[in-house]
């Protein structure tokens, strides 16, 4: 067996018949049959080929194989999605149906949030949320059984952290499959079906594509789920990834590795830094020992991660004001990008949300969300400097 870094760049590789050195991109929707017979035997399962790029796609495919080679035990199966939200869409809707429950973690990204807390009740599914740290809320909420757990640890943008392990325990002893979106962490760092859980999902637009290109998404799982309700789903349905876009993701996997450890040696060097500036209200980040989860974040991630929650005084004014100064650091709601991004939560990604339910989260007014890039990390440090010196 190879190495995950060996995979990451050889893993997946199918070439044709030109014996190319980087992989092939195949823009095509359909395929060519060589007689009706051999269309028909193609589309009743009898021989197994390329029918439709909705359905699979050589370029696809291989990027498929490359990630499910580095998630690791448990990753049979992964498939491609259009963006990372079909992705969590799909890994949800395939499974679920009226009279279901599913039992979520409270912070979430907005659109994961809406989709668990909107449209599932809307076909019948029952949806409750809990404090994801809170393992006597999870164990409460899933003492009449479930069908679907679903979380994010760390999470988005408050970087809470979710016991994967005792928390996949107690859904499986509650009849549930667990769902865990691993973008944050990303398959470097953390690999939650180590740890208990079933199915991962990923926005590949974020730290996989790495440069801000391309939107991508993937769905790993078992054969069993994939056989039982996810193929269908996605063929029927039709969120498949572009051939293009998965060329962007399979190139983006040769790089991941190095670049996640540059952005987490220059988001643990700026947390710490941060935390030692005025004006600061508290830094977010799994990797210091401020971070109240930091043990078990250490436990279930190689590293702090490349993302930081920063609360500044004087709530949305300041807020904006050390925004628009940054000078090395643009404003984008993006994350997992080789240039470092930062957004104001409250009034972006989570301003669907109501107050109640930010501050239930601990999303308030003076909350930065910054994604550390892989820039020096010394003009990075003099960048907040002088932005919270205005």
């Amino acid at each position: 067996m190879r190495r995950p870094q060996t995979e990451l760049v050889r893993g997946g590789l199918a070439r044709s018949p030109f014996d190319e050195t980087s992989e092939a991109i195949y823009l095509t929707s359909g395929y060519v049959y060589s007689s009706a017979a051999e269309a028909a035997a193609a589309f009743s399962g009898d021989i197994e080929r390329f029918v439709y790029s909705r359905y699979a796609n050589p370029t696809v495919g291989m990027f498929e194989e490359r990630l499910r080679l580095l998630e690791g035990a448990g990753a049979e199966v992964c498939r491609a999605t259009a963006s990372g939200m079909s992705a969590v869409n799909a890994a949800l809707m395939s499974q679920l149906k009226a009279g279901d429950r599913i039992v979520s973690s409270r912070a979430l990204f907005s659109s994961c949030q809406y989709i668990v807390g909107e449209i599932l009740p809307r076909f019948g599914v029952e949806s409750e949320f809990v404090d994801g740290k809170d393992l006597d809320a999870w164990e409460a909420a899933l003492s009449r059984g479930a069908n679907c757990v679903f979380l994010e640890t760390p999470s988005n943008p408050t970087m809470e952290v979710v016991d994967l392990r005792a928390v996949s325990e107690m859904a499986h002893a509650a009849g549930a499959l667990v769902v865990v979106d691993n973008v944050f962490a990303t398959p470097v760092l953390q690999r939650p079906m180590e740890l208990g859980a079933d199915i991962v999902v990923y926005s590949t637009t974020k730290h996989v594509d790495g440069q801000g290109r391309c939107l991508g998404g993937a769905i790993l799982c078992s054969q069993q789920f994939a056989d039982d309700h996810l193929t269908n789903f996605l063929r029927h349905t039709g969120p498949a990834a572009s051939p293009f876009n998965s060329w962007v993701m399979l190139k983006g996997l040769e790089t991941l590795d190095l670049r996640v450890e540059r952005h987490c040696s220059n988001a643990l060097e700026l947390a710490t830094f941060i935390e030692g500036l005025s004006g600061i209200r508290r830094v977010i980040y799994p990797g210091l020992e401020s971070h109240p989860q930091h043990a078990l974040a250490m436990q279930q991630m190689a590293k702090g991660g490349t993302l930081i929650a920063v609360e500044v005084d004087g709530g949305k004014e300041q807020a904006f004001a050390v925004l628009d100064a940054l000078r090395n650091v643009d404003i984008s709601n993006n994350l997992g990008d080789a240039k470092s991004l930062a957004t104001h939560p409250a009034t972006t990604t989570h301003q669907r949300f109501s107050e109640e339910e930010r501050a239930a989260v601990g999303i308030t007014d003076g909350l930065i969300r910054l994604s550390v890039g892989l820039e020096d990390v010394e003009d990075l440090k003099e960048d907040f400097a002088q932005a919270l010196r205005i």
